[in-house]
């Protein structure tokens, strides 16, 4: 799979642009601020049905502009896919699929698989808990379409069972019967959503260690460790210890919805003993894990959109990084940089096939790029 061709009118700073990739190495290249990591964001949309950055659609839009329109053309198995997002202010966001207007923007996750590296990954470590679950779902509902439709039922049930507790707390009455109704509901969609996520860490903690060994050249040693409520515990006995804590909180206090995921390096908590280029390193094999973990269920190579990588990492860590997916088992890549030549040298060394855009204020071209310049 991989992107043929993007329009983009009214997104963010761009008034507009049309871009044809190449199905290998896409490079974006430009001074901070011109509007190289909006072009990754613009295809991140036409994955996930919303921005990486800003979840706010409305604000993606362009100053002034009455609208923002994203389409992008696919190659999937041999086959031309049209994905198409648009938005009116003040109006309902319309997704499409050749044509086909979406009902529910879920059935579209999936579909074109994705992953995105950026600094702002950094909120997985230095952020609480609820970044960290964002990225296990994200990774899991690329491939499990039920776990993402457990996941929302149980969100649902979460919101009724919460405002059962408040209206408890306001009325001054308790009623334990209508409260186990919805206890009910939850344990089974709380139980299925554990099981899955508990399953997938599992099978991800290899292929993340292995990664982060070949980007780091086996310095370190590290892990992740899979925290929840449920971890040899009864759910439902769970919820029955901490209904007194639910009254006097007005929430629900226990559940799926506080699992966590530790970070560890060499037995200790990667935010207070690992280095910034460790961090960063992590993060990447987290994301590159991601990766072959999704590309192995589907077989289907996700796009894979690498943003400002030279940030934090020692050059040593990038050239490791760039022999890695730089190689075709990782399809197409996005990749953006402040200099015009240093990916392109990098690329021409591996002999892989790439194009350069040079990114200006808004505005998107191909360049063509020398060694020794362009």
């Amino acid at each position: 799979m991989y992107l043929k061709k993007l329009n983009i009118l009214n997104f963010k700073n761009y008034p507009e642009a049309e871009l044809q990739f190449s199905n290998h190495i896409n490079c974006m290249v430009g001074n901070n601020g011109e509007g190289k990591t909006n072009i990754l964001d613009a295809i991140h949309y036409l994955s996930f049905c919303k921005s990486f950055f800003n979840p706010i659609d409305s604000q993606n839009i362009l100053h002034d502009a009455p609208f923002f329109l994203i389409q992008g053309i696919y190659d999937l198995e041999d086959k031309e896919e049209e994905v198409y997002c648009g938005l009116k202010r003040n109006q309902k966001k319309i997704f499409k699929r050749n044509k086909k207007e979406y009902q529910r923007l879920a059935d579209h996750i999936g579909l074109f698989p994705l992953v995105m590296i950026s600094p702002a990954d950094s909120e997985l470590i230095t952020e609480g808990s609820e970044s960290r679950r964002r990225f296990l779902d994200s990774v899991i509902a690329q491939y499990d379409k039920d776990y993402l439709d457990c996941l929302i039922s149980y969100n649902k049930v979460l919101s009724h069972r919460n405002a059962l507790l408040k209206q408890f707390a306001d009325s001054g009455r308790f009623d334990k019967e209508s409260l186990d109704l919805w206890n009910m509901q939850l344990v089974a969609y709380g139980n299925k959503g554990y099981e899955k996520r508990a399953g997938f860490i599992s099978r991800f903690i290899p292929i993340f260690q292995r990664y982060y060994e070949l980007i780091s050249g086996g310095r370190e040693q590290v892990g992740l460790e899979y925290t929840s409520h449920l971890n040899g515990s009864s759910f439902e006995e769970v919820l029955e210890k901490a209904v007194q804590r639910d009254r006097v909180m007005e929430y629900t206090t226990v559940g799926i919805h506080k699992d966590d995921l530790g970070f560890v390096i060499n037995s200790y908590p990667l935010k207070k003993y690992a280095s910034q280029g460790q961090q960063k390193s992590f993060l990447i094999a987290l994301k590159l894990a991601q990766f072959e973990f999704i590309k192995g269920l589907k077989h289907i190579s996700p796009i894979l959109l690498l943003d400002d990588i030279y940030d934090k990492l020692d050059d040593l860590r990038v050239k490791q990084l760039m022999d890695i997916v730089g190689s075709e088992n990782f399809g197409q890549l996005f990749i953006t940089d402040t200099h015009l030549t240093r990916l392109a040298e990098l690329f021409k060394s591996t002999g892989a096939d790439f194009k350069v855009f040079k990114i200006m204020n808004g505005t998107a071209s191909e360049v063509q790029v020398l060694v020794n310049g362009y």
